[in-house]
């Protein structure tokens, strides 16, 4: 799992992007598409076309990160948007990564009362 800080924003890019980029048009496109600064220490997640790969880029202030997944079998749970940007929390984020479908959690059962 990615380290995230507790006060750190992940942004998801809605749409799809190309695989073939790196770090520094990824965050050109963070910049541009997005509106956002890639420098900022939030993490900006991308899809690819077929929906088993994604990239997601993250400055820790002292470089920057590019972390790939590629799913073996299904594909990421993705917002049905063309362009812009959600925001996630890192447990979203979480589920996000282990192809579990961030936008409907199933929640546990929780007892009412103690006793």
């Amino acid at each position: 799992m990615i380290p995230v800080p507790a006060n750190t924003r992940v942004w998801l890019a809605a749409g799809v992007t190309d695989m073939r980029r790196g770090f520094n048009t990824l965050a050109a496109q963070a910049e541009n598409t997005l509106a956002a600064d890639p420098f900022c220490g939030h993490l900006f997640v991308f899809r690819g076309r077929r929906g088993d790969l994604l990239k997601i880029i993250w400055w820790d202030s002292q470089g920057a990160c590019l972390f790939s997944k590629r799913l073996e079998r299904g594909r990421f749970v993705w917002p049905a948007a063309k362009d812009g940007k959600i925001s996630l929390t890192a447990a979203q984020l979480a589920m996000l990564l282990e192809g579990i479908d961030w936008r409907i959690p199933q929640r546990t059962w929780r007892p009412l009362k103690a006793g």
